[in-house]
């Protein structure tokens, strides 16, 4: 697999979800626009080539970069659209304790949930878009190590990896009112049990989080050629 094919963007249509909550046993649905999502998580070797850092326990290029805090992907993100000629996404206030994110900016962001989820299930109502064994990487397959991206089979929109392999950091506030500004993960990990690789399981953590099986995807707004 070259770079140019992990720095590739899926279109992803519109389309109405349905988040759930285990704990407060809530239910809500999303309408969603078009947008673009990376068919593969990020890797070390796009994280590295943007910010010179190389922040992961297990090293290799084409492995998913990983020991990245939520603040960490935010500022990928800005970088990388700097650096592509795109408007960043977000506005980080001076004293790194909030941010803003500007939908009308072309450039590069992490998904919300509901546009995660709505990506995983990729048109499937099924908790999973396969057979686990054949779309990712977990607890019962991985050895219990991270592998390399798009080592696993696609779903139907071609987006590798949504289950297993890393978490991914998504956009959303978890739950402002008991978590505070605990951010969201979807997707389960290497480590992780068959359970938690599903499409609706959702993880909260601090957006200073850091741990080995924890990544992150970049998305991008769909606009409309004038």
């Amino acid at each position: 697999m070259d770079v140019n094919a992990e720095n590739e963007m899926i279109a992803v249509p519109p389309g109405r979800v349905t988040l759930s909550d285990r704990r407060t046993q809530r239910s809500w649905s999303v309408e969603l626009a078009p947008y673009l999502l990376a068919a593969f998580p990020t890797t070390q070797a796009q994280y590295a080539q943007v910010t010179g850092r190389r922040p992961s326990s297990g090293q290799g290029e084409r492995l998913p970069v990983e020991g990245v805090s939520w603040w960490d992907a935010v500022r990928f993100c800005n970088a990388l659209s700097r650096r592509e000629g795109l408007a960043p996404a977000y506005r980080l206030h001076a004293d790194d304790e909030g941010v803003e994110w500007d939908t009308s900016a072309d450039g590069y962001r992490l998904p919300t949930e509901a546009e995660w989820e709505h990506a995983c299930r990729s048109g499937s109502a099924d908790a999973r878009y396969g057979r686990l064994d054949e779309i990712a990487w977990y607890r019962g397959n991985s050895h219990e190590r991270i592998h390399e991206v798009g080592g696993k089979q696609p779903n139907a929109w071609g987006l590798y990896d949504m289950l297993g392999n890393v978490w991914e950091w998504c956009w959303d506030i978890y739950d402002a009112e008991v978590y505070g500004t605990y951010r969201v993960l979807r997707g389960g990990g290497w480590f992780d049990e068959h359970w938690s690789c599903r499409a609706s399981v959702r993880r909260r953590s601090h957006p200073t989080f850091q741990v080995d099986d924890v990544g992150f995807r970049i998305a991008r707004s769909a606009f409309s050629e004038v």
